[in-house]
């Protein structure tokens, strides 16, 4: 065969992402959408083209890791620390919450508590991607709204450690001495990071300098230092995405930081792309055709749950009425680490392959389907949220 068969796998691969991502442009909805049908498509459960879905997974990670990176690059330390209320406040409450939520549906069916905590924690987490991509592609990027919902977003992430610990506990096998003792250790060292990152203007010397002059080398200085953050965060049993995020704002205190945006998009693009691929290339249509009512029923509690959950938090925390609604309904879907927290329950016993399936059946829905609803709640609401109450 004169053509190498990876030639022909990238050609199919671009064709049907574009093909959807141009669909989703058409239907006014967000690209990501469009990757999640092109995995769904290529995938083991549809054409077969890329069964090996653990690689699949690993490329995705890094484009989380990487998309964290970029929303570091653009966040102000010391404008987030000024919404820690706002972010602390609300993820503590929306986890609460959802776990009260979930305990009244354990208490019908009888659910052991494990159970009831592992499904609270999945339908507490949102996924940055998502909300970041909707509102950029609505241009409300800079409004006041996604700032705090930003400061939420970034603080669920990073309780996303402890929940990990706490399920430990609730597995017979309990957590490591070390693993603590290596958290404990990482999360004094992030925050030794952050302050610095906050009372730190401007970071700037000759190296940095010299690295404007050399494009090639500002994107291998920029990589390493995305990866070597997310390395030493995951080595200490913290998010790797935590990592990435540091690392980040570290390059965006730098002075002129604008290269990284021109030399690193298309990398960044092409694996949040295999994130969402990688998203959809878990969806199995039959499992889904046999328990649509179920998962169809899922979906939509917790669309209508989480979007009146995030709207009281945020009407709560002093954001106005129509803005509360309308970020409750850019939270209300399940975010790209509940897939972890699913897939540790179904180790540990907690859930059962079947529960594992409907788990993922749905997060997925709610990641694909999360820019539907938020339109349809921004019609609801019409042209309120220009109007002060």
């Amino acid at each position: 065969m004169l053509t190498d068969p990876i030639i022909i796998y990238f050609v199919v691969c671009s064709f049907v992402a574009l093909a959807f991502g141009l669909l989703m442009l058409l239907l006014k909805l967000p690209v990501f959408a469009g990757y999640i049908l092109a995995g769904a498509l290529l995938g083991p459960y549809g054409l077969g083209l890329f069964t090996d879905l653990v690689l699949i997974n690993q490329l995705g990670s890094i484009g989380v890791v990487m998309l964290l990176f970029f929303i570091g690059v653009e966040v102000s330390p010391k404008e987030l620390i000024t919404k820690w209320r706002v972010a602390l406040v609300g993820t503590l409450l929306q986890i609460g919450l959802s776990v009260g939520a979930v305990s009244l549906i354990g208490l019908m069916f009888d659910w052991p508590l494990a159970r009831v905590i592992l499904l609270g924690f999945v339908i507490s987490l949102s996924c940055t991607a998502v909300v970041i991509d909707y509102l950029k592609t609505r241009g409300e990027a800079d409004k006041p709204i996604a700032h705090n919902l930003l400061g939420i977003l970034i603080m669920q992430d990073l309780f996303v450690v402890p929940m990990l610990v706490i399920l430990g506990m609730l597995d017979g096998e309990g957590v490591a001495a070390s693993t603590l003792w290596r958290q404990l250790v990482g999360s004094v060292l992030v925050l030794a990071v952050l302050i610095w990152e906050v009372k730190t203007e401007v970071v700037s010397n000759k190296f940095l300098d010299k690295l404007r002059e050399q494009a090639e080398m500002q994107v291998f200085f920029a990589l390493l230092l995305c990866f070597a953050f997310s390395f030493v965060t995951g080595y200490l049993h913290l998010s790797t995405a935590l990592g990435a995020f540091i690392a980040g704002m570290l390059v965006g205190r730098m002075s002129d930081a604008d290269w990284i945006s021109s030399n690193l998009m298309s990398i960044k693009v092409v694996f949040v792309a295999l994130f969402f691929a990688s998203v959809g290339a878990l969806l199995n249509p039959r499992f889904l055709i046999v328990n649509w009512q179920q998962i169809l029923l899922l979906v939509m509690l917790i669309f209508v749950a989480n979007t009146i959950i995030n709207a009281g938090i945020l009407k709560v925390l002093g954001i106005e009425k129509w803005e509360s609604i309308y970020g409750g309904a850019l939270l209300a879907h399940v975010g790209e680490f509940s897939f972890v927290l699913a897939a540790i329950g179904l180790n540990a016993g907690i859930v059962v392959e079947t529960s594992y399936q409907l788990t993922v059946a749905v997060i997925a829905l709610t990641l694909l389907l999360g820019p539907l609803w938020v339109n349809l709640v921004r019609k609801l609401i019409g042209n309120r949220l220009a109007k002060p109450t």
